[in-house]
């Protein structure tokens, strides 16, 4: 188990300076214009910040990672193609775990921390605006 999480390791850091390196910047970049553009849609609608709605509300849990995986699924996927891509040109192979966990963190992290901060920014500043 630790060779696998040894090369694991070793192959991310390899990520950062080798081919298709612009997905390292895109990605993040999509997911998080995707989560400005619902936290504000979720301002608009008083809903609480979306990571602390995950955390907080069981019942409603579900729906919203529906709701999430649905916003950033696009991205999920060009992610985990590219990252694929890459394996493929670099390795010669595919690792599908690697794949997947590079993928979600360039594409569903950023929008999970990004989306609820969001959600307040705005949510306070048009409290601001309507009191005056």
């Amino acid at each position: 188990m630790d060779e696998v999480l040894s090369r694991i390791w070793q192959s991310l850091d390899a990520r950062v300076n080798g081919p298709l390196m612009f997905r390292l910047i895109m990605q993040p970049l999509i997911a998080a214009a995707l989560a400005v553009r619902e936290g504000l849609a979720d301002a608009d609608a008083g809903k609480p910040a979306y990571f602390w709605a995950l955390l907080t509300r069981p019942a409603e849990r579900r729906q919203l990672l529906r709701e999430g995986w649905t916003a950033v699924v696009k991205v999920f996927v060009l992610a985990a193609i590219l990252e694929t891509v890459y394996e493929l040109i670099v390795y010669g192979r595919i690792y599908p775990f690697e794949a997947l966990l590079v993928s979600f963190v360039l594409a569903c992290v950023p929008y999970i921390l990004i989306r609820g901060p969001v959600n307040r920014i705005a949510a306070s500043t048009r409290r601001t605006r309507s009191s005056f």
